[in-house]
Parts: C-alpha cells; structure tokens; sequence
C-alpha cells in the first residue's frame, strides 16, 4: 500500500499514539480515562481526522471475533457459577509433595486453564489461592505468582479462545480450532515445561529453604472450607484490568474492583425486599437452590445435575469447535443453552460479562484500520519482509524478533491486527503451508512475549494488582523482579517453541 497524504499521515499517527498511550497507560495523568474510553478516542479522531470515513470504521468492526468473545465470557461466567474455577484451585493443594511440587503445579493448573478459560480469568480466580497456600506455609509468594502469569501466558497460546490475539488470528487466518491446537500444543507443551524449570533454578535454594514444620507435615495445605467457598469470581467481568486502575468499587475475590450495575441492583433490593427475593438478583445467591423452599436433598440433587449440564454444554462447545464449526457461533450457541438451562433472568450472569472490553476491540478495530489506512505499516513491513522469509532459520528470526519488540511496544492484539496479514500474505507466495505456519508463528511469538515484563500482558498486571490487594495475604510483584525472570524466559520458551511450531 502506497503511502497516504501528509495530513492523513500525520494525523492518523497522532490518533493512533492517543491510543497507543492510554492502552497501555491508561491512567497517565493528563488524561486517566482508561483503556475503554482511549480505544474509542483513538477510533473518534480517526473519522474527525477524515483518515476512514465514517462507513469504514463501521466495516472495520470484526463482529466474528466479538461474538466470539462474548460467548466464551458468557460460558465462563457460569462455569465460575458451576465451581469449575474452585475445583481449580483446590487442585493446588491437594497431597502436595512440598514447594518445588507446588510450582510445577502451578504451572500445569494454569497452563491447561488457559488454554480452555483465556488467560486472565485464569489468572483473576488463582492467584488469591496460590497467595494463601504460599503465606500458610512461609514460603515466597513471588516463585509462584511468576509461575501463575507466565503459565498462564504459554498455555493460553494453544487454542483460539486463550487469548484475545489469539481469537483475531483464527478468525482472520480461518485456521480450525482442532488445526490450531495440533499446530502449536507441541511449543506450549514443552514451553510450560522449560519455563517451569527456568522457575526452579532461579528459585531453588529459596525453595529449599522450607519451614521445619512444614516439612515435618509433608508439605501438605488443606484450605479452609469457608475461606475456599467464600471465593466468588467474575471472570469475565475482570479481564483487561491495569494495575493502575483507581476506581472504587465493591471488592472481587481480594482483587482487581469492579462497579456492576448488578452491584447497585443487589444492594438496592436488598434494602427493600426480603433475603429470598433478593437472591433471585444476586448472582452468586443464585447458585444454591432452584427453588429456595425445596427439600435440601432435593436441591443438592437439582444443584448436582445443573452443573453437570453446565460442564456437559462446555464440552459440547469444544467438541464443536475441534469439528470445525463456526467458532463464532459455537461459542454463542453454547452461552445461550447455558441461559435457557438456567431457566432464571440471565440479567445477573449477563451483567458479569466485560461490555467494556468488548467496546474496546470495537475502537481497537477502527483505531488500527486507520493506522494502516496510512500507509506507515505497509511502509515498514516492506522494509522488513526480506529479511523476515519464513522458508529459512534466519528469516524467522527476524520476524519472531520484530514480533516480539512489537507486542511489548504496542500490545500483543494491535501487533497482530497491524501484522497479520502482511506476514501471511507474504509467507502465501511460498506455500499454502507456509501461511499456516506464519499465522501460528504470530500467535505462539506475539503471545509468549507478555511474558517479558510486567506491562507486556493483562495477565501479568492481573496477577500484580490481585497479589497487591488480597487481604491479609497482599503482595507486592516488582516490576524488576518479573522483569529478571521474564526476559531469560521470553526469549529461551520462544526460541524453543519457534522449532516445534507445525
């Protein structure tokens, strides 16, 4: 693509640093509006600045990427409701073996989870049960909070509902999610496990370093029933959260704080109705019984079959996604199953999805269609394109590296929508194969790259702001300390998966 007029050059570039610096700073202090409300000034000033008229930035939306977004939050709403994400942490601790055990568990829990539940929801409902096992036993917390987000990163890499540059590249590239999965478990697989023991050797003696008690009870934690039941997740609902966040709000799981209209609801009916009319409001309330007046044998029972559907639905979802369904679709036709199952007002689980992270792809959309309206991509990708062929080692060293500077410069999902189909366009001249794998190569290289410092992935900023806020077991990541740990495993976990991508 040629390159745009003067004007639309410079001010397409002054809209999209706008956006730029408040998706990744979004409470800088000259203007701390957040993420949401920079993503759609970045997509406002595109179409003031006359660079897309007002048409194009309607067509620039990606409404497959959102529906899918959208139903998977749903789905994960009521697998939280179902206790699938307390079974989770429950996995954490159960017959540990000691620390270095309970790393590599660490690891694996988050890893898996992951891939199936993205990796902020992952890391929103683990990282206060891997605080409370870690302070229980006098161990370091921040081995294991590194174990969680960089775990959480690699194996959120494998399928196309891990992560949001993940949904962009499977919808865009129309690779199957059973193609996806084959193509890069080999890399996250063995890049779990690399990073795991990257984990143990900075970490061993501090590791070692056990509590004689400890030891003489093997290691073993068992948490608290009521401080386990107690944990009530929005996993949807917290996705893309900054550490920076000011807002007040009713407190989540000890973490990130968020205002739901359902909050105001709750306490509001609260006050003017009885406890059983309110729980047909509250969401987590509503969990316990179909029917408040039931038998209570009668309601576990009921209770019991309803998660079974849940977790049945679920998998049905999956199935259909690894048979090459409609992702989109899929995934929205299981939110609403989900619904109609509940047989209930689905308002209080609706209200718990992320409405403003969905707002913001629809600004990131428009935002970086703009940019590459410019012609300034087009430009730069032309400058790189020979040096970055995916048919030779060199070549892909290249490319993972401008991948890899890139998702840490400008986040992981611009990076993918600004390179996507320039790398694929030019690995199709090759091969039909070769595009394949450069959409791969994009997705294990842009993702694995959140690991490198703590601002390079929501996931990490997650992980930092839930450990900071956990009461009585509050802990604060440095931003020096990930960095320490991310830079060796960022370019050790990329190199090695870069081999075993297929």
């Amino acid at each position: 693509m040629a390159m745009a007029s003067s004007a639309k050059v410079a001010l397409g570039s002054v809209a999209f640093a706008i956006f730029w610096v408040l998706a990744v700073f979004p409470a800088v202090p000259f203007l701390p509006i957040g993420r949401t409300a920079g993503s759609l000034l970045g997509a406002m000033l595109m179409v003031i600045f006359q660079v897309i008229t007002p048409d194009q930035a309607y067509s620039a939306i990606d409404l497959p990427i959102l529906g899918l977004l959208f139903g998977t939050m749903v789905v994960s709403v009521y697998l939280e409701r179902a206790d699938m994400f307390k079974y989770l942490g429950k996995l954490l601790s159960w017959k540990r073996l000691g620390p270095k055990d309970l790393l590599f568990r660490v690891c694996l829990v988050s890893a898996v989870s992951s891939a199936f539940f993205t990796n902020d929801t992952s890391c929103v409902v683990l990282t206060e049960f891997v605080l409370k096992v870690a302070r229980q036993h006098n161990l370091p917390p921040h081995p294991f909070l590194l174990a969680l987000a960089s775990s959480a990163n690699i194996g959120s890499s494998a399928t196309p509902i891990g992560n949001p540059q993940n949904l962009v590249i499977a919808v865009q590239s129309g690779i199957s999610f059973g193609g996806f999965l084959l193509g890069i478990v080999p890399a996250m697989v063995v890049g779990v496990l690399v990073n795991a023991v990257i984990l143990m050797c900075m970490y061993w003696k501090l590791l070692s370093s056990v509590p004689k008690d400890v030891e003489e009870n093997g290691g073993e934690v068992v948490l608290d029933h009521e401080d386990v039941n107690s944990h009530r997740f929005s996993p949807a609902t917290m996705s893309h959260q900054s550490s920076n966040s000011r807002e007040e709000s009713p407190s989540v799981n000890g973490g990130v704080e968020i205002t739901t209209l359902r909050n105001r609801v709750v306490s509001t009916t609260n006050s003017a109705e009885d406890g059983s009319n309110a729980s047909d409001v509250d969401a987590s309330s509503s969990l316990d019984a179909f029917d408040g007046e039931d038998d209570p044998c009668e309601s576990k029972w009921k209770r019991v079959v309803w998660k079974s559907c849940v977790y049945l639905i679920t998998i049905g979802m999956l199935v259909a996604l690894l048979t090459g369904l409609n992702m989109s679709w899929s995934a929205i036709t299981a939110a609403l199953a989900l619904v109609v199952l509940d047989f209930k007002d689905a308002r209080p689980s609706l209200e718990k999805v992320s409405y403003s992270l969905l707002i913001f792809f629809c600004g990131m959309f428009i935002t970086v269609d703009g940019f590459n309206k410019t012609g300034i991509p087009s430009t730069l990708w032309d400058l790189m394109e020979p040096y970055a062929k995916i048919d030779h080692p060199t070549g892909i060293l290249v490319l993972a590296l401008v991948i890899l500077c890139l998702s840490n410069l400008a986040s992981n999902v611009p990076t993918v929508l600004l390179l996507g189909a320039r790398v694929a366009a030019s690995a199709a001249e090759l091969s039909k194969e070769d595009e394949k794998k450069a959409w791969l190569i994009l997705a294990w290289v842009s993702t694995v790259a959140g690991n490198l410092s703590l601002l390079g992935s929501a996931a990490n900023l997650i992980v930092c702001e839930q450990a900071r806020r956990a009461p009585q077991f509050g802990y604060d990541l440095s931003f020096w300390k990930h960095l320490k740990f991310g830079v060796p495993s960022t370019l050790i976990v990329t190199a090695i998966g870069l081999t075993l991508i297929r």
